[in-house]
């Protein structure tokens, strides 16, 4: 079945229906990763956005239910330029096109790819709508009428019941790598769920923190009643500008009632509630691939990263954060640390997987903090 990509600068690519029958809208923004396809779909960081991966041979190894990071699949849709037919894998369990059928995902295929990274690297992360239905004419109107940009999608990813999560890291028998655990006795986490990944809920576990995940529109009265020893906050969707006001001020009574890590939108949020101004950036970080610096060290981690908005390094400062590591290719600010509080956030997934892993020593950094 044929499939059309519609973009708001006007382009068009015509390619081949992959997944669901349908039309879907979003902000398309490029992945580099090479694997960890079902982690992508399945992030619910990527709500409000459609996906187009880099790699040329997507699915070839298919999915399986351990490799889920949340519930469902979030993103709005997937673009790739060869979708396998064949799931070769002894994990596998599905094939790609089923899932995204099954999880009622738009796809589009047979793309060039090539040319549509290049277009959002020259133009930014551009809005799109991908149809199996639609005229292009119609198309244009939906994503003309779309909006991304302050937005609050917290709302349609964050639990509705706090829960306690207790399942560690799923690792093969070969494996040599493991973190340490920090504690003898349990402490207690409460993580803010802004769409938090079941990877970061694993390492927490994993260090020794007794974990309660909770909605993200819990009062700062609600987290201090369950009494927790630190404070956690998750990646998210979107624009964290668009998070209300009053919010904001309650996370910051939060934050500086416990000691806080916080990761990706997490990290973003943190430096808001310090009045610390938030930028969209032009086709943001998406990948497995990213140098940061470790700005104390000297030292190069690579790094997954997934957001499209980033702090002003200079504001940090002048709010009493100090910058602990920076993005190679492009400079922005990947982590602080604050001068006085127990605080510390990154930009990019030390959780990462199917990886990196360079910095997962991170967690039992913020258990030390902790302890």
């Amino acid at each position: 079945m044929k499939a059309v990509l519609v973009l708001e600068n006007g382009s068009v690519y015509e390619g081949v229906s992959l997944g669901k029958s349908g039309t879907t809208v979003g902000e398309v923004v490029f992945n580099t990763a090479l694997s960890g396809y079902q982690e992508i779909l399945t992030d619910p960081s990527y709500k409000g956005q459609i996906v187009a991966m880099t790699y040329t041979q997507i699915g070839n190894y298919g999915v399986n239910g351990e490799d889920e990071e949340s519930r469902k699949v979030f993103a709005e849709g997937f673009i790739v330029r060869e979708s396998s037919k064949v799931a070769s894998n002894f994990r596998a369990e599905e094939g790609l096109d089923d899932y995204l059928k099954r999880h009622g995902v738009v796809g589009i295929e047979n793309i060039d790819t090539r040319r549509l990274t290049k277009e959002l690297r020259v133009k930014g992360s551009l809005k799109g709508a991908i149809s199996t239905e639609d005229t292009v004419d119609s198309l244009r109107k939906m994503v003309s009428d779309y909006e991304i940009v302050g937005r609050d999608l917290v709302k349609d990813v964050t639990t509705e019941e706090t829960y306690e999560f207790n399942e560690g890291i799923f690792r093969f028998g070969f494996e040599k790598r493991k973190i340490k655990r920090v504690f003898d006795k349990d402490k207690k986490v409460v993580v803010i769920d802004f769409g938090v990944k079941k990877n970061i809920l694993r390492y927490l576990v994993e260090v020794g923190f007794e974990v309660l995940v909770v909605n993200a529109y819990t009062s700062f009265n609600e987290i201090k009643a369950l009494k927790p020893d630190a404070l956690f906050l998750s990646n998210g969707p979107g624009d964290p500008r668009g998070v209300e006001e009053k919010w904001i001020e309650e996370y910051r009574k939060a934050i500086e009632a416990f000691p806080t890590f916080g990761i990706c939108f997490g990290h973003q949020i943190i430096l808001r509630a310090f009045g610390v101004g938030i930028y969209k950036m032009k086709f943001g970080h998406h990948g497995g691939n990213h140098p940061v610096r470790d700005e104390n060290s000297g030292r190069v981690f690579v790094t997954a990263q997934n957001h499209n908005y980033a702090a002003y390094e200079e504001e940090s400062l002048e709010k009493g954060f100090e910058i602990t590591y920076k993005n190679l290719n492009d400079g922005s600010v990947e982590g602080v640390k604050h001068r006085e509080l127990p605080i510390m956030s990154v930009q990019y997934h030390p959780e990462a997987s199917p990886g990196p892993h360079d910095a997962e020593y991170l967690f039992e950094k913020f258990a030390y903090m902790v302890a």
